[in-house]
């Protein structure tokens, strides 16, 4: 039975990813209806095997959406039909980004980046820095994914050098880089939904917060010289030591640095690509980017004239990696629900004056001081930032507010930022704990609470110093 509804469910998410596409370019109210009915059906076989655990979330999202539209008397079927279209966009991006992982195992491209810039990684703070740059580049193409894999890395390169003083140094580095991917990356889901919905500027937000990315390494960085001074540990000197070794051991070859050249021009075709069809085509971000993906993966594999390892990855994708996203998608699909009966309802507009409301209460607050809370407070129950990300851009996408779309952006991203760094129930964290064997309270909140507050601090002052010349 559990096989069945697994297969069944991987025909009608895919059915509903298809559709979404036709629905774009053809329209029509009988294919709209279509694609909800492929989504609800998805979200029906989802809950014949996901665990109660991780169908919660969903169903808890489920029932508010229910509560909303009974208690504001707006019709359900519409409703129904108009709700499980909402997200239909961010799960074609969810469905084929991973995708893009199918290139990086064909060669050992990460392997080579890090051999060709061992000569720049020869001190404790500028390999604490490569590590974060190198963790933002992976996130590009793997998501999360990019925390355990930059971690093996790593810890294969440090493999002689243990203890906490050296767990802390590694562990922040991966979560706080990625976590800073959320404001700037243009394949983390989470930020191009909110650049979509708010009708954002892409090149405006992606600049912006790789500006502030950039900052709050720099930052983490700083943070780190201190905490090797709290260890007491001389991490340069194991870094050393382990280049030593290398060096003894084999010499870069050419055919290392032509890995990391092809790895730079992949990089480069790929977000630039990206970056010039939402320049020329007149579409949504989230229709361009898995269309680029897709035709660049397939691209790649014909001149490597590997054709026949698209049909090979696809049948183990379809097979075993599409059911294991049901829970997200499952979330996903409930949150596009609850935001259309937020929308529909006119409750979004009250919980928006909720927060000018409190804003205006209390002198000197403004609605940016309390946007990042909104997702960081949320994340602490459970929400995972591309959930809080889609329900509040979701609600913000209908109020008209007094500030520039991009700068709503960055105060929700923010929030991201922190909630990833410290909330011990997002995916990131216990990802972290599953490899590096720590507590995720530790990785999360123990080591990271200090330079989150100081990191939203120099947001704030970024947003209020913009907010006080500007408008």
């Amino acid at each position: 039975m559990v096989q069945i509804a697994k297969r069944g469910y991987t025909l009608f998410i895919s059915l509903y990813v298809l559709m979404h596409f036709v629905v774009y370019f053809i329209g029509g109210e009988m294919l709209s209806t279509t694609l909800s009915l492929f989504g609800l059906a998805a979200f029906v076989l989802g809950y014949f095997f996901l665990p109660m655990k991780q169908a919660a979330i969903s169903l808890l999202l489920l029932i508010i959406a229910l509560i909303v539209h009974i208690s504001a008397g707006t019709s359900l079927i519409e409703g129904t039909v108009s709700g499980f279209t909402v997200m239909s966009g961010l799960i074609a991006l969810l469905l084929i980004v991973p995708t893009i992982s199918w290139v990086l195992e064909e060669k050992p491209y990460i392997e080579s980046v890090i051999n060709f810039a061992q000569n720049l990684l020869n001190t404790s703070r500028k390999f604490y820095f490569g590590m974060m740059v190198i963790t933002q580049i992976i996130s590009y193409f793997l998501l999360f994914g990019s925390i355990p894999m930059v971690y093996s890395m790593i810890n294969d390169f440090l493999n002689n050098q243990k203890g906490e003083a050296w767990e802390n140094y590694k562990g922040t580095a991966l979560l706080r880089a990625f976590s800073l991917t959320t404001m700037w990356v243009v394949s983390i889901p989470s930020f191009i939904f909110a650049v979509d919905a708010l009708g954002a500027s892409l090149g405006l937000s992606i600049l912006q917060g790789f500006f502030i990315s950039f900052a709050g390494i720099l930052l983490s960085v700083l943070f780190s010289y201190y905490q090797e001074r709290h260890y007491g540990v001389d991490l340069t000197a194991g870094i050393q030591e382990q280049l030593k070794k290398i060096a003894e051991q084999k010499k870069q070859d050419t055919e290392g640095n032509g890995d990391a050249l092809e790895f730079a021009f992949l990089f480069v075709t790929l977000f630039g690509s990206i970056f010039l069809l939402n320049a020329l085509w007149d579409v949504q971000l989230l229709l361009i980017i898995p269309i680029v993906i897709v035709a660049w993966v397939i691209l790649y594999f014909i001149i490597r004239k590997r054709s026949s390892a698209i049909t090979e990855n696809g049948k183990i994708y379809v097979a075993k990696s599409i059911p294991n996203k049901a829970q997200q998608f499952s979330i996903l699909l409930a949150a596009g629900f609850l935001i259309n009966a937020v929308n529909q309802s006119g409750y979004g507009e009250y919980i928006i004056d909720g927060l000018f409301y409190v804003t205006d209460a209390v002198p000197f607050l403004n609605f940016l001081w309390v946007l990042p809370f909104v997702v960081i407070i949320l994340g602490f129950i459970g929400l995972g930032p591309l959930t809080v990300i889609v329900l509040v851009s979701g609600i913000l996408q209908g109020v008209d507010l007094p500030y520039p779309p991009e700068i709503v952006v960055l105060g929700i991203t923010s929030g991201s930022v922190i909630s990833i760094m410290l909330s011990p129930l997002i995916l990131p964290s216990i990802i972290l704990s599953s490899v590096n064997k720590l507590s995720i309270i530790k990785n999360g909140l123990m080591f990271n609470y200090k330079y989150a507050i100081t990191f939203y601090v120099m947001v704030q002052i970024y947003l209020q110093l913009f907010v006080l010349f500007f408008l």
